[in-house]
């Protein structure tokens, strides 16, 4: 087969990359014929990349004008089948990985002040992903969702067929990350970081701190009398959150490390990963935790919390209770070794080939 798949930015670091790498890679060894869509990109062997021009002039002129130019070029391939991992409406089949931008935007008009809830209405960016989304669940054939609540949402507020959404949980590499990696890397990594042997490492990543939920996290940590130090992993705006740590006091048990590409070290050195995220469709980090023996504390809206079950970590129904946050960090501290063995067992489930067979046989129900 022909087959195109649409990636604004295709690198080998990111999680949706890897996915797509794998997927690609069982695609590619079956002969068929690999395009790659995209305005920057990592050259990958026996893949047709296709530069898109984007408009950067702003966000939103950048999206639009990306979906455009795919629009055209796509016409010119002839492909069998063509696949999106972005908002576009030119494909046989969406994978929704940033969810519902209309859910995003219900759930920050539940805590934001006025005058932000008005912005969400004039702001072209929200009105250009809007429309986009309303337009590409309308006549996308398929549409994979990364969880059981990406589903909902995508129904709840389009309309959308239930037998046009198939759910595709993320998958993990099952040997990149592994408890395995304490004995490599857990002693070295938490040397470098001064952390000492008798501290409780909490692990927290996540770009976009506001909606990963930082604020709750670092409110929580004044909670747990533990000798605990909390590692930030991402990007987002630093100073921020530095500022509301030296108001509680906080500012030696957080350490901010920026974004890391050997993520799994990271894993490797804590005891807990903490996730209050405010929405996230299914946020890879906290499958990769649980790959690496950790257990996970996050929240219901974080798709990834469909998969957890008690034992393997803590689900809050409240993103922003801290209170609540605080005693389920201090529970699973006292359970460490247990809920992180049952935690990594339940990820075996989830392999990253799994996830990419699974894709494969969609494609050709649908071409």
């Amino acid at each position: 087969m022909n087959l195109a798949f649409i990636k604004k930015s295709f690198s080998i670091h990111g999680g949706a990359e890897r996915y797509l790498q794998t997927l690609i890679g069982h695609l590619k060894n079956a002969g068929n014929e690999i395009h790659i869509l995209a305005n920057k990109w990592t050259e990958e062997e026996k893949v047709i990349f296709h530069k898109i021009d984007v408009s950067h002039f702003g966000s939103f002129l950048s999206i639009i004008t990306f979906n455009q130019n795919t629009k055209k070029a796509i016409k010119d391939l002839n492909c069998d089948c063509v696949i999106s991992f972005e908002r576009t409406t030119c494909q046989d089949i969406y994978r929704a990985g940033e969810g519902c931008h209309v859910e995003w935007l219900r759930i920050r008009s539940e805590i934001e002040p006025s005058y932000k809830k008005f912005s969400f209405k004039i702001n072209p960016l929200h009105i250009s992903l809007l429309n986009l989304e309303k337009e590409l669940f309308s006549k996308t054939r398929l549409i994979i969702a990364n969880s059981k609540m990406v589903k909902e949402q995508i129904i709840k507020h389009y309309a959308v067929p239930e037998e046009r959404i198939t759910i595709i949980y993320n998958g993990v590499d099952l040997k990149r990350f592994s408890p395995e990696n304490k004995d490599k890397w857990r002693e070295d990594a938490r040397n470098s970081l001064n952390i000492s042997d008798g501290s409780r490492v909490l692990l927290f990543v996540g770009s976009g701190f506001e909606r990963k939920g930082l604020k709750t996290f670092i409110d929580a940590i004044p909670l747990v009398k533990d000798d605990i130090k909390a590692l930030i992993i991402g990007k987002g705006d630093t100073n921020k959150y530095r500022a509301i740590a030296e108001r509680h006091g906080i500012s030696d048990k957080i350490i901010f490390l920026g974004a890391q590409k050997e993520i799994e070290r990271f894993y490797a050195a804590a005891d807990l990963f903490v996730l209050p995220t405010i929405y996230d469709p299914f946020s890879n980090a906290t499958i990769e935790a649980m790959t690496s023996g950790l257990p996970v504390i996050t929240t219901r809206n974080n798709g990834v919390s469909e998969l957890i079950e008690n034992g393997e970590g803590f689900i809050l129904e409240n993103a922003l209770d801290y209170n609540e946050l605080a005693e389920k960090i201090r529970l699973t501290l006292f359970n460490l070794e247990t809920m992180g063995y049952s935690a990594r067992l339940k990820a075996e489930k989830y392999p990253l080939e799994k996830a990419a067979v699974e894709f494969i046989q969609v494609i050709n129900e649908t071409t």
